[in-house]
């Protein structure tokens, strides 16, 4: 089953193996996903457009990484709160989201999604790393 709403922002994917089931994006706030192992997952737009997999992007963040003093380019500085403008399904694979700031060329696959799933990485993040201080 799939459902493709050009008014609303609610997708219903039915498919199979790791894959969403439920897309709900809140164009001020972030998109939530429920997965068919059901896990639900919540997205800022804050943070999916930080962690977009675009080739700017990308390299952006691996530039601050190497440099943190680095200077961001305009197109980085936001001057009014970010959005999401659109959500659209890329086969049946992805997203794309299209912000209010312009960018527009990630694709975030199913896998990507759930590599970068905030809650999953705060997990791992207190898993992993010895308490501060």
């Amino acid at each position: 089953m799939r459902r493709l709403s050009r008014l609303g922002a609610c997708y219903d994917v039915g498919m199979s193996t790791l894959r969403p089931i439920h897309l709900d994006l809140k164009r001020d706030r972030g998109l939530t996903v429920h997965w068919s192992d059901g896990r639900i997952s919540f997205y800022p737009i804050a943070y999916l457009r930080k962690w977009s997999p675009s080739a700017e992007v990308r390299q952006l963040r691996e530039e601050l990484a190497k440099n943190p003093l680095a200077v961001l380019p305009s197109s980085a500085v936001h001057t009014e709160p970010l959005t999401a403008v659109n959500l659209e399904l890329v086969g049946n694979y992805a997203v794309r989201i299209i912000f209010s700031d312009g960018h527009d060329t990630g694709i975030y696959s199913w896998e990507y999604l759930r590599e970068i799933d905030p809650s999953r990485n705060a997990v791992e993040h207190t898993q992993h790393e010895p308490p501060p201080g």
